[in-house]
């Protein structure tokens, strides 16, 4: 039977973590605020205790080997477990806080609009919302929920995948009465957004319908889909985006789709991603459950 003193560290197994999802010491060491010596050593430290090694050694830097992949996948959950207890022991007076970091498209045309409404079903919680493409890394300690964009393939944590929401060409009234879309067809000839953040976009589009691509160019090309929305909205031709993100504009007769339902594309592009164990704090449940159902009763297919 293994003893207490066996067990290696917290302090070890820290810098194992960072250091493997950094996949460099200097820039965990960084992370953590100590110098990259003291990193190594709490990484030699640890490999003498499990006598094994947990990287693969190279000039550019370090790779988890199958045994470090193993190890960080068991120990992951559990270190995620201990912040999150020291986190709620120290900030006792702030357990009704939620902190969300999403992709800026859905927080700012979805999140933001709608923070107001959760507010009033949940008075009394601290909301903060930070937006931006970057990845935070939950074991820094600086958010409690992800609204992340793209395909789910994140370790160690809790995804529930955003639903109904769907792919579909969309453009404004005035646009359409100017250069009107009688089939399928006259979208080769017509002014495309081209959206350069969805999951599925113009050129999949044609050829999963088989047509040829339109040989003009892309005279409006945006990499954030909120400026590719607003572009149909302003009239500049017609996009390929979401009716989740657009919704608003929908709903107001801003935009219109372009063909019938047959031409729309369902895709899970959006995804809650929690620490595991997060969501048995009774902030995060009501903040997911008021999510679900806005999500199911908003979504707009005029």
């Amino acid at each position: 039977m293994r003893k207490y003193a066996d067990i290696p560290s917290l302090k070890c197994l820290q810098v194992f973590e960072q250091i493997a999802r950094a996949g460099n010491v200097l820039r965990a060491a960084e992370t953590l605020g100590i110098t990259a010596s003291a990193a190594s050593h709490q990484l030699a430290k640890l490999e003498k205790s499990l006598g094994c090694q947990l990287f693969d050694r190279n000039a550019a830097g370090v790779k988890l080997n199958s045994k470090g992949e193993a190890y960080l996948a068991m120990i992951g959950v559990h270190l995620q477990g201990l912040m999150q207890a020291s986190e709620e022991m120290k900030d006792s007076d702030k357990l009704n806080r939620i902190r969300i970091h999403s992709s800026p498209t859905f927080g700012y045309m979805w999140l933001l609009p709608r923070l107001e409404s959760f507010q009033d079903q949940c008075p009394g919680i601290e909301v903060t919302l930070a937006c931006s493409y970057e990845e935070i890394d939950f074991s820094r300690g600086e958010i409690d929920i992800a609204i992340r964009h793209g395909f789910p393939a994140w370790e160690g944590c809790e995804i529930i995948s955003v639903r109904d929401e769907h792919i579909m060409p969309m453009a404004s009234p005035e646009y359409l009465a100017q250069a009107p879309v009688k089939s399928l067809y006259d979208l080769i000839t017509r002014r495309l957004i081209y959206s350069e953040s969805t999951l599925l976009r113009w050129p999949e589009w044609f050829r999963m319908h088989h047509l040829n691509q339109p040989a003009q160019p892309w005279l409006f090309r945006f990499d954030r889909s909120y400026m590719s929305i607003e572009a149909a909205v302003m009239g500049h031709g017609i996009v390929l985006e979401s009716d989740l993100l657009a919704g608003r504009f929908l709903e107001e007769g801003k935009l219109v789709r372009v063909l019938p339902d047959n031409f729309t594309h369902a895709v899970n592009a959006h995804h809650i991603v929690t620490p595991v164990g997060y969501r048995n704090r009774p902030v995060i449940q009501q903040f997911l459950n008021w999510t679900e159902t806005s999500l199911r009763g908003e979504i707009v297919r005029p």
